[in-house]
């Protein structure tokens, strides 16, 4: 059994079953793997290799990009993903902070680092003659090293929700753990297609999608998310396992359902951050199994739901994950839920979610041991999410550490009420953040997307809430938004930072102020 992804690529070397079907093209798992050895030959002839071997790759989900993710791994160098939504300053800190050597990009992409300042980067872009002329050209790949199972194989930087982005430096180990537990959970074969719909320079993509096609010799079918053609994708490619991570469920069921949605070959969508609802409704609407977990991008603390998983919890951790106070060092206690299912010791029960047992498959930061440390405290992973664990043990979020609010003298975290508003049935997407209070603290405000061809009157969100028999009294918004869309990350993560900096205004929607019990326009 292979131990590294270099490894397992080079058992499927002469597969001859397809591996990529695009518009473009298809491959099989022989053609690919050519060229992308050939890619890897070219890359290291074309470095310097007393610097570090880094290669960046500035790309959409395309061919291109699977070619290059299979180049790194045959070569064992590390492949550094480059968000590709990044713009001026911010991307060029990203790809010199990595240190990579060489980046490659396209006709697409390649527009975005005109003036950036990226001395001592090759840019190459993999959709002119001259990169054509060098990969033809490369000799036979003579690998950079035989990678070990905790070398890097990918750089990948985090969403950036709560700071700055920084590169996670994802083990080989990491990826094989995650696609032989995917690979026999779901029964994938190469007779599957995997949709690869999620940024690939990002870890769900990886953990979720491409892994499982390393782990079964599956097809993959590169694409950009897109909710009004997701069900044409998924029919035009056959693809029957999907990953996601953040909203597109909610993207996909914001659009009005068709008589014939469950005509469809999907079997599996897999990924994480839905919402009880929209993997109930996912389901049903698309006929399909949906099984949504916890994971971070530094892979240290990992969450599944079992069977029995209760609404609004997302299931047990792995073992060493709990939840602890951040001050004491201490677990926190049992949450406590009146007849109604509100958590009534909020300001004891909450804490962050850690590993005990220490990083997980955590190997630190890039370049970045103060950054490294500070998620590695007292012999622990501490996490930066809020949550709760009930007496069996349940978890649950409550938000980033961030998300804490202080109403009247009061405790809130945004995700359980999150949760709660989730319940409208017009709503799509919904984030409650906190705004400043004119005197001290913080108040209440939600952002709402509702579903197409639905409306929401002030009137309506009002006697909603007031027949939530677990929302709190202080816990109505003081402000509503109701939005066309909502600021995200490139990994479908509401942006709650822009919209706190946005403070009490409409945006491009409308604003309602709370006046005791009920909403008026602002």
């Amino acid at each position: 059994m292979a131990d590294t992804v270099q490894q397992a690529l080079r058992e499927l070397v002469e597969n001859d079953t397809t591996a990529i079907v695009h518009d473009s093209g298809t491959w099989t798992w022989r053609e690919h793997l050519a060229e992308a050895s050939a890619q890897a030959s070219a890359l290291l002839s074309a470095m310097d290799h007393a610097e570090p071997v880094h290669v960046g790759t500035l790309l959409g989900n395309t061919p291109a990009m699977l070619h290059a993710i299979a180049a790194a791994g045959l070569a064992g160098f590390p492949l550094v993903g480059i968000n590709d939504t990044r713009r001026g300053d911010g991307l060029a800190q990203d790809i010199l902070r990595a240190d990579c050597r060489i980046l490659l990009t396209d006709a697409e992409h390649a527009p975005l680092l005109e003036g950036l300042d990226l001395d001592g980067v090759t840019v190459f872009d993999v959709t002119s003659p001259h990169w054509r002329a060098l990969v033809d050209g490369a000799g036979p790949l003579e690998p950079y090293r035989e990678a070990g199972p905790a070398d890097p194989f990918m750089l990948i930087f985090t969403s950036g929700t709560s700071g700055d982005p920084k590169p996670v430096m994802l083990a080989h180990m990491m990826v094989l753990f995650s696609g032989s537990t995917l690979v026999p959970r779901f029964s994938i074969t190469s007779d599957d297609v995997v949709y690869l719909s999620m940024p690939l320079f990002h870890s769900n993509a990886i953990l979720g999608g491409w892994c499982v096609s390393l782990c079964s010799g599956a097809a993959m079918a590169p694409a950009s998310f897109s909710a009004s053609r997701f069900l044409d994708d998924v029919r035009r490619y056959g693809a029957t396992y999907m990953n996601y991570v953040g909203k597109p469920l909610a993207y996909i069921l914001a659009t009005v359902e068709r008589p014939d949605d469950t005509d469809n070959p999907l079997r599996v969508a897999f990924g994480n951050e839905a919402t009880d609802r929209d993997i109930e409704e996912f389901g049903r609407r698309f006929d399909c199994t949906v099984w949504d977990g916890f994971g971070s991008t530094e892979a240290a603390v990992i969450i599944t739901r079992d069977e029995g998983t209760p609404p609004g919890s997302i299931g047990r951790g792995l073992p060493g994950v709990d939840v602890y106070d951040p001050d004491t060092v201490t677990p926190c206690p049992a949450a406590e839920f009146d007849a109604h299912g509100a958590l009534v010791n909020a300001d004891k029960a909450i804490g962050e979610l850690v590993n005990t047992q220490g990083a997980g498959f955590f190997t630190g930061y890039y370049n970045d041991p103060v950054a490294t440390d500070e998620r590695l405290r007292a012999g622990m992973f501490w996490s930066g999410d809020l949550a709760y664990r009930d007496a069996d043990g349940w978890i649950y979020l409550a938000g980033r550490t961030a998300d804490w609010m202080r109403v009247d003298g009061e405790n809130f975290a945004a995700a359980p009420l999150e949760r709660i508003l989730q319940r409208l049935p017009q709503a799509s997407r919904v984030a409650v953040y906190g705004v400043p209070d004119e005197h001290v603290g913080d108040q209440i405000m939600t952002a709402v997307v509702l579903r197409d061809e639905t409306s929401l009157a002030p009137e309506e969100f009002a006697e909603f809430l007031s027949k939530q028999a677990d929302l709190s009294p202080k816990a109505w918004p003081k402000f509503v938004r109701v939005a066309a869309d909502l600021p995200s990350t490139a990994t479908n993560k509401i942006l709650k930072r822009a919209l706190k900096n946005e403070g009490a205004t409409a945006g491009d929607g409308v604003l309602w102020v709370r006046e005791g019990r009920r909403y008026v326009a602002a």
